[in-house]
């Protein structure tokens, strides 16, 4: 236990070395070059960076309806705030978006029922459990999914 840590402590003590290495000699830059020292740090410094800043972003339809679900006025996300510990509501819309991400219906439900467990203190039942994340699964995946033709 004692040689474990002072292993990590050395290899924190590395890591911190060649960390103020670097900032040394980026400051010795900074002082040989003034502010053109930017161009040996920086890549595309003169481009159009800063007007396309954004633009790469995808917006993420399933992801926004999970967000903007868990923050509405419906009685089970209010259910799920309330219940909440210590996961911040973008932590746990992230862990949610990965489970309606799955193909089968049944696996979703499981895996938001997983997720809720873990991620929030909910003193409910598994049977009442299993109702709020199907519910939660027919809100905002169905919302968001393609029609579906059903053949009669």
């Amino acid at each position: 236990m004692v040689n474990q840590q002072q292993t990590n402590n050395s290899a924190q003590l590395e890591n911190l070395t060649e960390a103020l290495a670097a900032a040394r000699n980026m400051q010795q830059d900074w002082l040989n070059y003034g502010l053109n020292f930017v161009h040996i740090y920086v890549e595309d410094v003169e481009g159009d960076w800063l007007e396309t800043w954004g633009d790469d972003e995808i917006s993420n339809p399933l992801f926004d309806s999970i967000k903007d679900f868990l923050v509405s006025d419906d009685d089970v996300a209010i259910k799920i705030r309330n219940y909440m510990g210590d996961t911040s509501l973008f932590d746990l819309a992230v862990d949610l978006e990965e489970c309606l991400r799955i193909s089968r219906e049944n696996d979703k439900i499981s895996a938001v029922k997983d997720v809720l467990v873990s991620d929030i203190n909910l003193d409910i039942d598994n049977l009442e459990l299993l109702d709020l994340a199907s519910y939660f699964v027919n809100k905002c995946f169905h919302k968001n999914s393609e029609p579906r033709i059903v053949e009669v």
